[in-house]
């Protein structure tokens, strides 16, 4: 049965993977972007330019949906940045800058859409959220706390909404080789340089990760990790915390090390 599927964020990356995944199925598809794509996926696939962080482009997006569509299967808070650096480098304006698109916009997609479900009795949420919400590594404060944020707030809407037929999934995906990397926002320059590294060197494709969450959202799953690794590293922090701080630890202090030699250096370079 074809799905009536919007996507945030879909222009690009996983976003565009997803897209393409939904289109290859027979689903309708609307991206939502700021940014229109130079060429739409093969398929029933529709653009609205949509900010995340606007409220009014999410009512937009609604009417959209219920003008061409009579409504939504599928929404799919997938739009999101990343960013990393020490706490006592982060100003105001990083924080607001990746809370403001990682969680509210998460928020002002379900707030518009919600209602909408309720009178249909039924609809999905589908959150995209990142292990790192769930593993905390250091030197990521703000993306560990808005990612964390959207686990919390998922797992607040699978109780809220399941008596209204309304399903919601988080998905957390490990380091997929996607253009994110565009957007990496940092103080630090060796901790970019990390960051920057890992995501050139995720294990999986986007369209690998979008396949995984596409059948994972048709199995109604609601929490999935879409890397072994990182599933192994939770069950580690769950049963064995005080070995998982320990190989946290052993790794940072490596990572503190390079940062500290950057700092002097920048201190050589101001004087």
């Amino acid at each position: 049965m074809s799905r009536r599927v919007l996507i945030t964020g879909g222009a690009s990356g996983l976003g565009r993977a997803l897209a393409e995944r939904h289109a290859a199925a027979g689903d309708r598809v609307l991206i939502a972007d700021r940014e229109e794509p130079a060429a739409l996926p093969a398929g029933a696939v529709s653009f609205l330019r949509v900010d995340v962080r606007v409220h009014d482009d999410w009512l937009r997006a609604l009417d959209w949906c219920v003008d061409h569509w009579d409504g939504l299967d599928v929404l799919v808070n997938n739009a999101g940045v990343t960013a990393v650096g020490r706490i006592e480098h982060l100003q105001g304006d990083d924080w607001d800058w990746i809370l403001d698109i990682n969680l509210k916009g998460v928020a002002h997609g379900c707030h518009a859409f919600v209602p909408l479900f309720k009178r249909q009795g039924s609809g999905h949420i589908v959150n995209i959220a990142s292990p790192a919400g769930l593993l905390h590594s250091p030197g990521m404060a703000s993306y560990n706390a808005s990612k964390a944020a959207v686990i919390s707030l998922s797992e607040t809407l699978r109780q809220e909404l399941d008596p209204f037929g309304i399903r919601t999934t988080v998905i957390c995906p490990g380091y997929v080789r996607t253009g994110i990397r565009v957007d990496l926002h940092s103080p630090d320059q060796v901790l970019a340089e990390i960051a920057d590294r890992r995501i050139q060197r995720g294990g999986r494709t986007a369209e690998q990760v979008a396949e995984q969450i596409v059948d994972a959202v048709t199995q109604g799953r609601f929490l999935v990790l879409t890397h072994s690794a990182d599933r192994r590293a939770l069950c580690l922090k769950r049963l064995l915390p005080r070995v998982a701080n320990a190989q946290a630890a052993r790794r940072w202090r490596r990572t503190a090390r390079r940062l500290e030699a950057q700092d002097q250096l920048d201190q050589v370079r101001a004087a």
